[in-house]
């Protein structure tokens, strides 16, 4: 599925995934190292042609394990010990390789994140996203408006001691074709 899926299928969900994942310029990855470990990574990321892409020094030790395994785990950047919300989203990449998208990549890339990637020094993945995870820490999570298939949520009530457990909305989103 397509970065602008998430917004024409949930405009509240893709609101608070472009606050939480887009807005603040960095996020951060999981990948899976050649021995079956993960490897967490900061990535800077950046929508365009209505898909989430993410540029990596080539050769770098995430590009090469996006390289052998293309399986994604994105996660919102958490700056306290009690965020208000958290956002992961789970997919796979896809190398783009094309001169002219990556020449195009480099100019959005300059214009709105104040670095331009010089095209040939960096490996350019498009993320095609599998589900999202909305997960919130205050008693009360927005609700968005309809049903949506494949909500799910995690039940919650207050603990002896008084405090709020975990809760999470996992959205698992129909892949269209195009």
């Amino acid at each position: 599925m397509r970065w602008s899926e998430i917004a024409a299928g949930q405009p509240a969900l893709g609101a608070a995934a472009d606050e939480k994942m887009i807005k603040p310029g960095v996020l951060l990855v999981g990948t899976t190292r050649r021995d079956g470990t993960a490897r967490i990574s900061g990535v800077e990321p950046l929508i365009m042609d209505d898909d989430l892409w993410l540029s990596m020094m080539s050769g770098s030790a995430k590009a090469l394990d996006l390289g052998r395994d293309p399986r994604i785990l994105l996660h919102s950047i958490v700056d306290s010990p009690a965020p208000d919300a958290e956002i992961k989203i789970r997919g796979t990449v896809h190398a783009e390789n094309d001169q002219g998208v990556q020449e195009r990549y480099a100019a959005k890339a300059g214009a709105e994140l104040g670095w331009e990637p010089v095209v040939g020094h960096f490996t350019l993945f498009r993320v095609d996203i599998d589900d999202v995870t909305y997960i919130s820490y205050a008693p009360v999570v927005s609700s968005w408006p309809g049903a949506w298939p494949g909500l799910t949520e995690t039940p919650r009530t207050a603990t002896p001691s008084g405090t709020w457990p975990l809760r999470s909305l996992r959205i698992a989103l129909p892949c269209w074709a195009s």
